[in-house]
């Protein structure tokens, strides 16, 4: 995968309330779309609208279903993450991705632009993470409340006392990937939880799922799904294709089409 290349065909593929939000892939089973940073995947105290109830609001009115709509979350995005989500649209297809996810099959790419220039080129980093309150920490060794963290990253670029990083996630812990780049000395552009120097305009973190490839439930056979490089993505060489690519915030939307309601 070329994680550069910032072109996205729209031919016969729907869009999500604005014209500019991709519906990445959607099936009798299956919907997954961008979630820009800024919108939160599922609901919580706060009361803000999410990702999952406007994916409801959206199948019942793209496929005039009466009732409540089916649809479950099988994995998640920190809020100030910009990236692919995929949902569940039967309770069968809800089973099987959520055993993929558990048994660790699934496989998760993701961007990242750090601070600084990362010395090596690639390396895979085995770390403890034992959560504290709202953020989380490395430990120099395992403890009764740390869990393992393994990824791996390869340097794409660097320019500007940054890097690009694309970055191969093979647990899923919580802001694991913020912590384990941080504890590199290079956090992510944005992100002041874990230590970077200043915030983003819409204080979004430079980081975006990219890819998130799964066996597709019911037909078995692989299923791809790569989510566009956003307007406004903090790298050079992404500025290419403007017309094609979604708005990174989930305020740059069009609040006029979408009812969170």
């Amino acid at each position: 995968m070329d994680a550069l290349d910032t072109t996205f065909d729209k031919t016969d593929r729907p869009f999500f309330f604005d014209k500019r939000w991709p519906v990445l892939y959607v099936d009798n089973h299956l919907l997954a779309v961008y979630k820009p940073s800024g919108l939160l995947v599922q609901g919580d105290r706060t009361g803000d609208v999410c990702l999952l109830d406007l994916a409801k609001q959206w199948i019942k009115e793209r496929y005039d279903k009466p009732g409540n709509v089916f649809l479950a979350m099988v994995h998640r995005l920190d809020r100030p993450v910009a990236g692919v989500v995929l949902f569940a649209r039967t309770s069968k297809a809800a089973g099987r991705l959520a055993r993929q996810f558990r048994e660790r099959i699934v496989d998760k790419r993701y961007l990242a632009v750090v601070q600084g220039i990362v010395a090596q080129e690639s390396q895979r980093r085995i770390d403890h993470i034992e959560r504290q309150d709202r953020t989380s920490r490395v430990v120099p060794a395992p403890t009764a409340d740390s869990q393992e963290a393994r990824l791996s990253y390869t340097r794409l670029a660097t320019a500007d006392e940054r890097s690009l990083l694309e970055v191969t996630l093979e647990t899923g812990r919580r802001h694991q990937i913020r912590i384990q780049l941080a504890r590199m000395g290079h956090p992510i552009l944005g992100d002041l939880r874990y230590g970077a120097d200043e915030p983003l305009p819409e204080k979004q973190i430079a980081l975006l799922a990219r890819s998130l490839s799964v066996e597709h439930p019911t037909r078995k056979t692989q299923l791809d799904l790569i989510c566009p490089i956003p307007h406004q993505w903090p790298w050079p060489e992404a500025d290419l294709h403007e017309g094609e690519r979604p708005p990174w915030d989930w305020r740059m939307m069009d609040w006029q089409a979408i009812d969170p309601s």
